[in-house]
């Protein structure tokens, strides 16, 4: 019995297992996958589940115009570089395909179709309850992602509005969205990628809603991908890596005030780390709100049956609102007991870090970086591992010791 059911009277559960496991693994996308790969070349016993039915779910469901905005040499998992034929940004098939291989490659097989339902400590580690009985282990890691939930804020009148309002994340093939008035609302990565091909459609009006302006950045400056240097400006204290950021982008494209983009009053780096806000990459956006093809507007207010009313009392009649406002963990229901999530139920550690009442569960893919996910993914899996690995070892050696002291000396 964990002693937070022993705490709230909750019934001891029965496990039902194939015996405990030194680590399950809780999500098969590249920070999961990775971490399995370097648990089982540690030679430790580790199970990976996963609620969909396959690999790469989340990015079969993208839209067909995605590429990755991290350069390939730096979108790889360990032990498995991305193919050449990748390009310098691989697109969202690539991508694909490369997990594909990936989950073949680590020997490690998935169990897909397993939806994790909670998660209790108990004396000797884990339970983990799922869709298929509760598994015993001694380590878990959730790797179930930042973005597991799109979320689209709940806006006064948004329900009698007459025209189509989606989330980034359905925001399918482009063609749809011609000859059609379309309003975007968030200008961060993701709303910066929706509108780098927006621009490039026929449409009828292209509006931009922000409140506060993201942080942008060139895809290249002076031919080279500004991407490259990311691993680099990761090194730098927080306020440099900023300023650099800040003149790139004023070198790059000006200042964007003069086109009603507004400027954050945080720095990229800075506002990632505290909010957990990625940088913008242009492709074409910033041109054309320079060329007056995109309108820059304020915050949403609300909507009514054919409009959308903007904190200023500007009213627009778009036919499609497309909310890049982000997404939730959907972590609450598994993890809220344990007092590890925080007001918007992330995670309050990540990587090699764990928190002191709840040893033994680590998180992986819940924090941004500049050098992009895939490369966090490769970093972080380390740390865990090397921390799963410390664990263990000094449990045989705790357990050998105590199995010695329990043996009676010889008489005399």
């Amino acid at each position: 019995m964990s002693k937070h059911e022993r705490l709230s009277g909750l019934p001891a559960r029965p496990v039902i297992s194939n015996g405990r496991r030194d680590a399950i693994i809780i999500g098969a996308g590249a920070a999961g996958l990775s971490t399995a790969y370097r648990l089982n070349r540690l030679g430790l016993s580790v199970r990976v589940l996963d609620r969909s039915d396959r690999v790469a779910t989340p990015w079969r469901g993208r839209h067909p115009q995605l590429h990755l905005n991290t350069h390939r040499q730096l979108s790889h998992l360990p032990g498995l570089a991305m193919p050449r034929s990748a390009g310098p940004f691989p697109d969202r098939d690539t991508v694909i395909r490369y997990l594909e291989d990936y989950a073949r490659f680590i020997g490690v097989p998935v169990e897909f179709g397993v939806d994790v339902r909670r998660i209790d400590e108990n004396d000797e580690g884990w339970m983990v309850t799922t869709s298929n009985g509760v598994l015993a282990t001694s380590h878990v890691v959730v790797a179930s992602g930042r973005e597991s939930i799109p979320f689209i804020p709940d806006w006064p009148g948004r329900a009698g509005f007459a025209g189509t309002v989606v989330h980034a994340a359905d925001f399918g093939d482009i063609r749809q969205y011609r000859g059609k008035r379309v309003l975007v609302v968030g200008a961060g990565n993701s709303g910066t990628d929706l509108l780098n091909h927006l621009v490039k459609a026929d449409l009828r009006s292209l509006h931009v809603s922000v409140r506060h302006g993201p942080s942008v950045a060139p895809g290249r400056i002076l031919g080279m991908p500004l991407q490259r240097v990311a691993p680099m400006l990761e090194m730098l204290p927080a306020r440099v890596a900023d300023w650099f950021l800040d003149e790139t982008e004023r070198v790059a494209f000006g200042r964007l005030s003069r086109y009603g983009l507004p400027r954050h009053p945080m720095g990229p780096v800075t506002r990632m780390h505290e909010q957990g806000v990625t940088l913008a990459v242009d492709d074409g956006f910033i041109a054309a709100l320079k060329l007056g093809r995109v309108t820059i507007v304020r915050a949403v207010d609300r909507f009514d049956e054919t409009g959308v009313t903007m904190t200023d009392g500007l009213r627009i009649e778009p036919d499609v609102v497309i909310a890049a406002t982000g997404y939730r963990t959907g972590l609450e229901p598994v993890l809220g007991h344990l007092g590890v999530l925080d007001s918007a139920g992330v995670p309050l550690v990540n990587g090699g870090e764990t928190l002191g009442h709840c040893k033994g569960l680590w998180f992986i893919g819940m924090r941004p970086s500049l050098s992009g996910f895939f490369r966090a993914a490769d970093r972080d899996s380390r740390k865990i591992a090397a921390g799963i690995r410390k664990d263990l070892a000094g449990r045989k050696r705790s357990g050998n010791a105590a199995q010695r002291s329990s043996i009676p000396a010889p008489s005399p």
